[in-house]
């Protein structure tokens, strides 16, 4: 509201208030703020590296061409963590996307982000029995029952094979 003033003489002048202090002007800045930030989360690749915007075109690329939901394009990014970065199996990265414990995807979401996600599982399976023989000082056998446990990490019998023969001696 403005404020009447009154001079020495009886003049009265209306002081009007500066304009950052209206309270339309704070509304469209914090419009304006709102939008700002909303459209900068909608930008996937400016964050990215290159090597993380090569997975995800990659990614993008084949999930728009199939058409996956969300949660399908979700679970893929996160298989294919588990799968490039952790070395983990096929097997181990479904039980990890579906668990409570875990990222706790539908089981029809994980199902369809194992299938999708390119990996290479004897290589996964040889660097996981590298890190038990290097750390862990664990012999062939058990290196080969670790690698195929239902209780670790789940590869099948073909990559745990692939593993030991490829071991360094």
């Amino acid at each position: 509201m403005a404020k009447k003033i009154t001079d020495k003489d009886g003049n009265v002048y209306v002081q009007k208030k500066a304009w950052y202090k209206r309270w339309w002007v704070w509304v469209i800045i914090v419009l304006v703020l709102l939008f700002g930030i909303g459209s900068m989360g909608s930008d996937d690749n400016s964050t990215s590296s290159s090597s993380d915007a090569a997975t995800e075109s990659s990614t993008k690329s084949s999930s728009s061409s199939t058409h996956a939901t969300s949660q399908q394009t979700a679970a893929l990014h996160s298989a294919e963590t588990y799968a490039n970065d952790m070395n983990m199996s096929k097997a181990a990265i479904l039980d990890q996307l579906t668990s409570d414990a875990g990222d706790k995807f539908a089981q029809s979401d994980a199902q369809y982000a194992v299938d999708h996600v390119k990996a290479d599982w004897n290589k996964n399976a040889l660097k996981s029995a590298e890190s038990y023989q290097k750390d862990q000082d664990m012999s062939t056998e058990e290196i080969r029952d670790q690698l195929t446990s239902p209780d670790g990490d789940q590869f099948t019998q073909e990559q745990a094979d692939y593993a030991i023969n490829h071991l360094s001696k």
